[in-house]
């Protein structure tokens, strides 16, 4: 156990950088923080460099906490590192993991282009491990998930099924290469209601950009477009309330 009482401390100097994403590619590792998302990194038996908690928060706990990694910190360093307005006093220092494609393209998959707002990358991806699917694979301009905001949205979800960052065009090839349809999500002459989404197990879906949907260049690469037709007069739903509309569907028998 360590206990550190300085914000000047170079090992917390170093960890406040993470708070950027250019830092945390440096050094190769992120922050989760709240006792939830400690417990699932736990749970899922992933690496865990440092637990870091407060003193008030050592004492309430000791005997539960692995002491092999612990920092012990002040309040006020405890809360410079920390990225919520009422921090729980715990958080811990994950190593960041290269996950790449794997060998065989199975089960269903989800991926993200250009989907920008941290909530809505965190919501699809707990959303694509709620509904069973494969993976979730990252496009470019999406939102880091290794921010806080998404973290917290995808509520340990990263720990459950792989999350993949790469270039969509390389992915949708892929898929292709293995057989695999890959749907769009767009409203166009061709595009099918979702609920004719052909039944299969292996599948890939495209959830858009907020605002711009999925790029042109994209939708030219699918096998087919999906739309949810939408009696009322809004003119469009949230991206998360989307997918999950259209995830749920494909895993229907």
């Amino acid at each position: 156990m360590e206990i550190i009482t300085s914000k000047q401390n170079p090992k917390m100097r170093e960890l406040r950088k993470l708070a950027k994403a250019k830092e945390r590619q440096r050094q190769g590792r992120y922050l989760i923080e709240g006792e939830h998302l400690i417990e699932e990194a736990v749970q899922a038996e992933v690496e865990i460099e440092h637990i870091i908690v407060t003193e008030a928060y050592y004492h309430s706990k000791e005997k539960e906490l692995n002491e092999s990694l612990l920092i012990v910190t002040s309040e006020d360093v405890f809360n410079s590192l920390s990225s919520l307005p009422s921090p729980q006093g715990i958080m811990a220092v994950l190593p960041m993991k290269n996950i790449g494609l794997p060998s065989n393209a199975t089960g269903k998959w989800l991926l993200l282009d250009e989907v920008q707002d941290p909530g809505n990358v965190g919501t699809l991806v707990r959303t694509a491990d709620a509904a069973g699917y494969q993976g979730v694979i990252i496009g470019e301009g999406s939102a880091d998930i290794y921010q806080p905001k998404v973290l917290r949205s995808m509520q340990g979800s990263h720990f459950h099924l792989p999350v993949i960052s790469m270039a969509l065009t390389q992915a949708i090839d892929w898929f292709h290469e293995h057989q695999v349809p890959v749907y769009g999500t767009a409203l166009d002459e061709t595009a099918l209601p979702y609920y004719e989404v052909v039944r299969t197990n292996d599948l890939a879906i495209i959830m858009g950009n907020e605002g711009k949907g999925i790029r042109p260049e994209l939708l030219a690469k699918t096998t087919k477009n999906l739309y949810i037709p939408m009696p009322g007069k809004a003119e469009s739903l949230n991206v998360g309330v989307a997918a999950g509309i259209i995830l749920f569907e494909t895993i229907k028998k």
